[in-house]
Formats: C-alpha cells, structure tokens, sequence
C-alpha cells in the first residue's frame, strides 16, 4: 500500500505540471479536461494491472502496454517538470523581490506561454518515440550480417553461416502475421545452423504453446540449437508448489523437442563435415548480479578437446566476461542476448552506439574481441515490459566464419 500512495504522489506531480503546460498554451478548456482524464485512466489501468489486475509477476500484453503507456506519459511530464519548475522559481524569486524590496503585496507573476511551448515541443519526442516503439518499433525487424576471421577454423567450415536469434519471450507477442514475418525472415537467411540464445517465454512454458507452430517452421541443414535463458526457469513468478515449477520447466524443454530443437542443457554435440569438426557447447543461464548460475561450463565442455573449434551458446553476457575468456579452453566465439539493448538508445553505424544498458553491461549488443575470442550479443527478437522498442530494433543476427586473418 505504501508503494502505491508514494507511486500515487510522485504520479500527481508528475501529472500537474504537465496540466499546467498544456492549460498555458491553449486555452481549450476541453482539451485541459482531456488531459486529466488521460492521466487518470493511464494511472489507473497501471494500477489495476500491476496490483489486482493479474496474476503475481506474470508479464502478458496487457500488463505490458500499461507500463507503456504510463512510461510514455510520464516521459512527457519529466521533460516538462525541470523547465517549469526552473520557471517556478523564478516567478516566487520575483514575488518575493516585489514584496522585500519594493514593499508591495507578494505578487506571482503568470506563467509565460513560450515557456510551456517550448517544454512541451520538447516532451513531445520522447512522448512520440515510445509510442511510435509500441506500435512499429517493436516488430522492425533487421538482419545484421558479421565475418568473423579465425586462423584455426577447419577448412571444411570456411564460409559456414550462422543465424543467431534470442529473447522472443514469446509471452509478450500480440500480432501473429508480424512473428510470421520474422520468423520467415529467419529461414530466409538460409543459413546452415540456427541457434537460439535463450528466453524463450517469460515466465511459463504455456506463453509459448501459440507460437509453437510458428517457431517449429525454423529450419536449417544442420538443425535448430537452443540453450535456456533466466526467463525460462520460472523464477519470476509464485508457483502454487516446487512440483509446479519444475512441471514449467519441463514442459517448455518438451516444447523445445517438440519443435525440433535440439537443447543444450551444459552438453555439446559436434558438426562434421568432411571428416573436420567444430564444437557447439550449450550452458545453462549463468548471470551476475542475482541471476540464476545454472551454467556449467566445465560439464558442458567435459567432451571437447581442447584443439577443437568451439562455438559456445551462453544466454547472458557476463558469463563471458567472468568466466569465458578466461577459461584454459579457447572459446573462438560465444553467442549470448539477454540484454536486449535495454530496447530503447540510439545506434548510427560508424558514428553512434549508444544505450542505458552499458551502463549494466559492458558487453551489451553486437560483435566484441578479447584475448583473441569473440562474442556477439544478440539485440533480442522480442520485447519484454516495455511493449516496444525505439532505435535498438529486434534483431536476426547472421555470422559467417572465414578461414584465414581479417586482412580488411
């Protein structure tokens, strides 16, 4: 309850000096109505959804475009409280200096109609960015390609091409031709091997069984690999039992068959091509900072040799960093997700790439190096809370391996 009067209050604020910019700039009085009534059912649905609406910590659309809609206009108003309250200050500074020094009564002067244009024009393109995320960015999708050079790859493998997908959290999903349109999209890389870097739903293996037909199309010559990410162990929700959680679990692994995946869980498997072979080794979500280290490197690994060609699927990033590249086993390239660009930065090829999540993540999307080993970070094919995404698109990811060095 505390956490909703504080929510209510910081909301109010919030709500006022937004009301207050729009009552300045137009003098409509319908429209400062509208925008009452806007706040009120936006803070409302969000409170509803998130309290008594549904089920625990379930994440479904609903749910996920009342979060949007609240970030979106609360958006607006942070952009609009600094600037009027930065002109607050200085209307109560001058009515204070009217009543001290020239002695008459305390005068507040009004407010200036530019002012609030001004903050307004401004709040408008994040109002307008996170809107148009919900509704065209999150199903934008784009193929990103990278060659990648290794000096050891077996000769058999020179140009073998990869497509990496990860985080559908097929939870959130709410528009069936687009998942189809991406998911050709996927087959129409025409790679040799998929590969699938985890969360597959948010919390519970039924999120997927809509889908499942959808994602049981994805094909390639040497098969469909997955590993699990933190979502799919339905940690993030109550479970009337231990027994129920571990049921989701199973239950999303036989989806996972079902579908044709062949799930990594800590194990390898071995592609040969004329009597050459690399390694894919698959872990289970191994993460920092509170999430689950089910990840067994060693265990994974326990079949490969140590002069082989190896490819590991690990969903979160920092496994890589704490683990990987300092592993006595040379790891020539991880696959991990997970951080999905935070959904929302601005990425400008050759000038610009930047997000919050590196904040969190020093490895947080696309191709990195260290010590000689390589990790792509998956951007994401879905979304997850924020039901959209603004200049971190989802994205299908396709790595070619060449023999030889990158003499580019």
């Amino acid at each position: 309850m505390v956490r909703w009067i504080i929510f209510i209050l910081i909301y109010s604020l919030f709500s006022f000096y937004g009301f207050q910019a729009v009552k300045t700039v137009t003098k409509v009085s319908w429209l400062h109505y509208l925008f009452i009534a806007i706040a009120i059912v936006i803070a409302g649905n969000f409170i509803y959804q998130f309290s008594i609406g549904s089920e625990g910590r379930v994440l479904n659309p609903s749910k996920s475009y009342a979060f949007g809609f609240l970030l979106a206009f609360m958006s607006l108003n942070l952009v609009i409280v600094p600037i009027l309250l930065g002109e607050d200050i200085v209307r109560v500074a001058l009515g204070l200096y009217d009543k001290l020094v020239t002695k008459d009564s305390f005068y507040l002067p009004s407010r200036r109609k530019f002012i609030s244009q001004i903050a307004l024009g401004l709040a408008a393109i994040p109002f307008s960015s996170l809107l148009y995320g919900m509704y065209k960015g999150k199903y934008r999708f784009r193929v990103l390609n990278y060659t990648l050079h290794f000096e050891d790859l077996p000769e058999a493998f020179d140009g073998y091409r990869i497509t990496q997908i990860s985080d559908i959290h097929s939870g959130s999903f709410d528009n069936h031709e687009k998942i189809e349109y991406g998911v050709n999209l996927i087959n129409e890389q025409e790679s040799d091997v998929i590969m699938f870097t985890g969360d597959m739903v948010n919390n519970k293996a039924s999120e997927m069984e809509p889908w499942k037909n959808v994602f049981g199309t994805l094909k390639a010559k040497d098969g469909v690999f997955s590993v699990l990410g933190n979502h799919d162990y339905g940690d993030y929700v109550r479970w009337p039992s231990e027994a129920d959680k571990v049921k989701n679990l199973n239950d999303l692994k036989t989806i996972q068959r079902e579908m044709g995946y062949d799930l990594l869980l800590n194990e390898s498997r071995f592609l040969e091509r004329d009597g050459q072979r690399i390694a894919i080794v698959g872990v289970e979500n191994w993460g920092k900072g509170g999430f689950k280290k089910a990840g067994d490197l060693k265990k994974a690994s326990q079949n490969v040799a140590a002069d082989d060609f190896k490819i590991l699927m690990s969903h979160d990033p920092s496994h890589w960093e704490e683990e990987v590249i300092k592993d006595d086993y040379h790891y020539h390239l991880t696959l991990s997700g997970h951080t999905h660009g935070m959904q929302f930065g601005i990425e400008i090829p050759g000038w610009i790439k930047w997000s919050p999540v590196k904040w969190r993540y020093k490895y947080w999307a696309g191709i990195y190096e260290e010590l000689g080993q390589y990790i792509n970070v998956n951007r994401g094919f879905g979304y997850l809370g924020y039901p959209g995404r603004v200049g971190i698109w989802p994205e299908v990811t396709v790595i070619t391996l060449k023999k030889g060095v990158n003499n580019a």
